[in-house]
């Protein structure tokens, strides 16, 4: 393997892996206003869709979240329905980089958070395949 394969070997691993220095961006969205908040095959996450983080109470969003909120029948004159938040957040002591459920009488919801920009979005997997996919080709030159 040669020195410039090598280079553009960690380049992309680099540039896959390095966060932004500036402060946390995530998607921005509430697909009760717009299906494409969904995030599936049918409905994409777009570019407009990604938000600067704001600062909140002088403290900067430290965090992603993706929230599934099911309502299974109506309560409080909520009708049944699903839908899907994506938002800043602020506080995850318990829960760093995983998920959670909750529910209650009537509905549930899942709560995922992460800490890396945009990671709140439907293409989580791509940046890590993308790592993986990296390393091998290193792996495989050497």
């Amino acid at each position: 393997m040669n020195q410039w394969q090598c280079f553009f070997g960690l380049l992309v691993i680099a540039v896959v892996c390095i966060q932004k220095s500036t402060g946390l961006s995530c998607y921005d969205c509430n697909s009760v206003n717009d299906k494409r908040c969904l995030g599936d095959e049918n409905n994409k996450l777009t570019e407009d869709m990604k938000k600067p983080c704001p600062e909140r109470k002088g403290k900067p969003y430290s965090l992603c979240r993706k929230i599934k909120q099911v309502i299974d029948f109506e309560v409080n004159g909520l009708l049944p329905d699903s839908r899907v938040i994506r938002a800043c957040g602020y506080e995850d002591s318990t829960y760093n980089n995983r998920c959670y459920q909750r529910s209650g009488f009537g509905g549930r919801q899942e709560v995922c958070a992460c800490e890396t920009d945009d990671c709140n979005g439907s293409y989580t997997i791509l940046a890590s395949f993308s790592l993986v996919f990296g390393l091998v080709l290193l792996k495989l030159n050497f």
